[in-house]
């Protein structure tokens, strides 16, 4: 891994992982209503398949027209290139938001959010073994423990109380989180050789296309396009495509650990856009909270990073 002059900038990589996560944040309200819009039902597996297909095709082709204006190169791969694109789409993007929605549909949204947030550990677990220079260290595991605690604060409600726990339900979004973890350390590695814009165009396109195919081949359908409906789908394409490409960018040039501890913060930005949208209270104890619980947890581990 070789340092960036501008992305491996510290302040940069705050500005811009916070940015990702608000982005991906947005996309929690967004989601919600987009299957309002199309009138998919909560436990539509195979339609919300073909939602997120759309979108996933779209924002990888948003990105490959992007690279192809800024002069870079998108038909220039081999083999061994294009393997690894393919298996980064189907896992990353495909098998991961397959695991993500099967779960959701047989637990609760605060449980699936907390058991999700996971995939932190998860990555910075694998980063350890994998990089001589991101191993755990004290301030690390606190941190990410500190960061935990605030997303389940930030969900707090009696649902937490149900201890009860599926392999189908929570161990599905549990697999989903791994999966994404795994495939991202994965993309990292591939990044080094490829350009970061056009590896995430392709890794949405591809996994976009079989997120379709799943979803068209089990049943699932996607009526209702509007001007309101459509024009949500752009967003989250859009928001997809530059939140992907960035992340992927700043996975490249920095430590895994002192990235994905930003993970945390897509719940606590999800909890205050969705409150903004629906005209509920932001400044509830629980989010203020769980954001200084959130940010404590970032600055602990990006201390270590030092």
């Amino acid at each position: 891994m070789n340092p960036h002059p501008f992305f491996s900038d510290r302040k940069v990589v705050v500005l811009l992982a916070c940015l990702c996560c608000l982005l991906w944040g947005s996309a929690y309200p967004a989601i919600k209503n987009g299957y309002a819009l199309f009138a998919i039902g909560a436990a539509d597996v195979p339609s919300k398949m073909v939602f997120a297909g759309y979108r996933f095709v779209i924002a990888g082709a948003l990105l490959l027209l992007m690279a192809r204006l800024t002069q870079r190169p998108i038909f220039n791969l081999d083999g061994t290139k294009l393997r690894q694109i393919t298996t980064l789409g189907l896992t990353q993007t495909s098998l991961q938001y397959i695991f993500f929605y099967v779960g959701l549909a047989y637990t609760t949204g605060v449980k699936g959010s907390i058991m999700n947030a996971t995939g932190t550990f998860f990555s910075v677990l694998l980063a350890h073994f994998i990089y001589h220079n991101d191993r755990l260290s004290l301030n690390k595991v606190v941190g990410c423990l500190v960061g935990f605690v605030g997303v389940m604060v930030v969900n707090f409600n009696k649902d937490l109380l149900d201890f009860d726990f599926s392999l189908l339900g929570e161990g599905s979004v549990v697999m989903a989180a791994f999966i994404l973890s795994a495939a991202s350390i994965y993309g990292k590695k591939v990044s080094q050789s490829m350009d970061s814009i056009v590896l995430t165009g392709y890794q949405l396109g591809i996994g976009g296309v079989a997120l379709l195919l799943g979803g068209y081949l089990t049943g699932g359908t996607l009526t209702g396009f509007t001007l309101a409906s459509t024009a949500l789908l752009l967003y989250l394409a859009v928001l997809s495509s530059v939140a992907f490409a960035l992340w992927t960018i700043l996975l490249k040039y920095n430590r895994v650990g002192m990235v994905t501890i930003f993970n945390f913060l897509i719940p606590i930005f999800g909890a205050i856009l969705s409150a903004i949208f629906l005209g509920e209270s932001i400044l509830e104890w629980k989010n203020v909270f769980a954001l200084v619980l959130v940010c404590s947890g970032i600055w602990l581990v990006n201390r270590e990073s030092r």
